[in-house]
């Protein structure tokens, strides 16, 4: 069978599609089909690669607009999936395109540094005795550490596509929980703090970064439980954070949610500047905020749920 990769091509400015058909052969992966591409069609072709075995993260691309990682993306597979002989290979998005499928990651790195990405010991521990933790422990963080950095999250993400200037890429935040989690590190909040500074609370929730991991991770997951971990920690309200308190204590004390008094309760004064949009609400019946929610029958329930939530059960 005769597979039409069109791959998007940028050189020096230069942007365009250009066309090569490959014979799909038993095993051919995306990465092979672009090796053999190179070196018996087009050597000018440019693309990167190291391990081939899935380790490093160099090959992630795009193919028909979602990220894989190259030398794990088998085409036969492609080919069915999209049920065409056509598929379309591009760089990662939300990268900076050096040349052809090569993206810029320095920015990233950058961004990483952060929120202090070494683990820094507690000061019990020491150079001779090393930093021993029990098995439970390293289970907590232990699958964030088979993240192999090749950028699929940061290509899928929502938010990143809408507006990164306020926002940290998804690996960067499951690298903060990983070291939020990890029970070595002695100051959580040297993490957590430029986390919640740069987006932590500004995440759409859109799940697009735990789907596309080629390794299974859940950037989304991580996301969420460093959320929970400002909690714990008694870091700085912000007006996400404000906001989920408001959701957690309407639940924790009639069961219902009070949406005319959420406004005021996340951003307190704020809120005035909407009061036109609240004046219709009450006109057309949407909204009575002087009406008192009482709580429903079963609210010892609910509040059994909300501390067995906290206690992570």
């Amino acid at each position: 069978m005769a597979i039409t990769l069109k791959i998007e091509r940028s050189v020096e400015g230069k942007q365009w599609v250009q066309d090569y058909t490959v014979e799909l052969e038993k095993g051919m992966t995306v990465l092979s089909a672009l090796i053999k591409i190179k070196e018996t069609m087009d050597p000018t072709l440019s693309f990167t690669t190291s391990c081939r075995s899935g380790i490093c993260g160099a090959c992630a691309v795009r193919v028909n607009g979602n990220a894989v990682l190259a030398c794990e993306a088998p085409m036969a597979d492609l080919v069915k999936k999209y049920k065409t002989e056509t598929l379309t290979i591009a760089p990662l998005a939300n990268f900076t395109t050096l040349r052809d499928l090569i993206v810029d990651w320095k920015p990233k790195y950058i961004r990483l540094k952060k929120i202090k990405p070494s683990l820094q010991p507690k000061d019990e521990f020491s150079a001779t005795a090393g930093c021993k933790q029990s098995p439970e422990d390293f289970k907590k963080y232990q699958k964030n550490s088979e993240c192999i950095l090749c950028g699929a999250c940061v290509s899928e993400c929502s938010k990143c596509t809408a507006d990164a200037t306020d926002f940290l890429d998804p690996f960067v935040f499951s690298k903060a929980q990983k070291l939020v989690a990890d029970t070595r590190d002695k100051d959580a909040s040297a993490h957590l703090a430029p986390a919640v500074q740069e987006g932590l609370w500004k995440c759409f929730n859109c799940q697009q970064c735990t789907t596309k991991c080629p390794k299974g991770l859940s950037p989304a997951e991580d996301i969420e439980k460093l959320r929970i971990a400002t909690f714990k920690n008694k870091m700085s309200s912000s007006t996400g954070s404000d906001h989920a308190k408001a959701f957690y204590d309407d639940i924790h004390e009639t069961g219902r949610l009070d949406e005319s008094k959420l406004g005021l309760k996340t951003e307190g004064l704020k809120v005035a500047l909407r009061a036109p949009m609240a004046y219709r609400l009450m006109r057309a019946g949407k909204m009575s905020p002087l009406e008192k929610s009482e709580a429903i029958p079963e609210i010892q329930k609910v509040r059994t749920i909300l501390e067995a939530s906290k206690e992570g059960k």
